[in-house]
């Protein structure tokens, strides 16, 4: 597998607070778009512009759920870090050490039998490692583990987040409920920016949205793991109008990574996408490529993380290094809370050029 990309990143360009908590509504982020190599600078109100008539936005329809719950191990304070509900009833969970800030850090040496006590005199106890010496399958005491976390979580946040924000500011305009209460241990945060005007607007001008779910599970900004088996659903409405837009020429613009690996899940290797459910383990890199998506409307990835990979097998490396100098030299916010990356097929085959409206 070829390696990821390289990018070292200040810590002052770490989004700490969401965009309206620095002052302004949701869509007041930047955008970044790229076309090839060629790179232009917007905000993210200004994205209708960037898409034409016709153009499907497939869009996870996960929420996010408050799946940072404290804990105790042996008397010692941890934040449980629920992660995805397994087929068998069990929890994979990570364990993580509580911080002086108000965020966690990594935690090693637990092991297989360790019980976990948590709120409402419930517990869980590790059965098996899942990742190496992070996540576990665990099995759980409450026979509601959803409604525990609504009665004593909150999202799971990093150190980089200057500190804990309401569950609200996690959900995308276009969360919705799912059975049993499911949701994503992290928010779909490429979604995060839209609103409801924009989304307005941009079905006004002929932009058609394909929902799909991908309930994502935690991801290690340490560890640089690959994803691991994640809950999804194409429905069979998704599977239509994809296959009915890519046959009329248009494009299919993947809101996120997650709506990426979804997507690509339920496309079989003749490109036709089918009503699809279940689980997927699917890593997108330049070897594997992609077979129906065009585009991705992406956050600014943690460097080395397996979503460059996934980047770079839709947009290409010459393209995606070209895009990651001028977010750095322009000093575009990165992770969940910061600016956009709209990656775009080349439409010149001219030399590239860079034009620019926003600093």
């Amino acid at each position: 597998m070829t390696a990821p990309l390289v990018v070292r990143v200040p810590d002052d360009l770490l989004a700490s607070v969401p965009a309206e908590v620095r002052g302004a509504g949701r869509d007041d982020v930047r955008l970044m778009v790229s076309r090839g190599s060629a790179v232009s600078h917007h905000r993210f109100r200004e994205l209708a512009g960037q898409l034409r008539a016709g153009d499907v936005l497939v869009v996870n329809t996960s929420r996010t759920l408050p799946a940072a719950v404290d804990g105790r191990v042996g008397g010692r304070p941890v934040v449980v870090h629920f992660s995805t509900l397994g087929p068998d009833g069990r929890w994979a969970v990570e364990l993580r050490r509580p911080t002086a800030s108000g965020s966690t850090e990594r935690r090693t040496g637990d092991r297989a039998g360790t019980p976990v006590a948590l709120p409402d005199g419930e517990h869980l106890v590790l059965e098996e490692a899942l990742s190496p010496d992070r996540l576990w399958w665990a099995r759980v005491s409450a026979a509601d583990v959803v409604g525990l976390m609504s009665r004593h979580g909150r999202p799971i946040r990093y150190s980089y987040t200057e500190r804990d924000q309401p569950l609200a500011a996690y959900q995308t305009v276009f969360a919705r409920p799912a059975p049993g209460g499911l949701g994503s241990a992290e928010m779909p945060s490429a979604a995060r920016p839209f609103t409801d005007r924009l989304v307005a607007e941009l079905v006004r001008r002929g932009v058609r949205f394909a929902p799909v779910v991908l309930h994502t599970g935690v991801a290690s900004a340490e560890a640089h793991e690959p994803p691991y088996p994640e809950r999804f659903e194409v429905p069979a409405a998704t599977a239509r109008l994809v296959n009915a837009a890519r046959a009329g020429g248009t494009r299919i613009v993947a809101v996120g990574t997650t709506a990426v690996r979804a997507l690509e899940s339920a496309a079989g290797p003749d490109r036709v996408v089918r009503e699809a459910a279940g689980w997927t383990d699917l890593v997108v890199t330049p070897e594997r490529g992609v077979r129906v998506v065009d585009g991705l409307l992406t956050g600014l990835h943690e460097p080395e993380a397996s979503h460059l990979l996934m980047l770079e097998a839709i947009a290409g490396r010459e393209a995606l290094a070209a895009a990651y100098d001028q977010a750095l030299s322009r000093l575009y916010l990165w992770h969940e809370f910061g600016d956009v990356h709209l990656l775009l097929p080349e439409e010149n085959p001219h030399p590239a050029h860079c034009s620019s409206n926003v600093r």
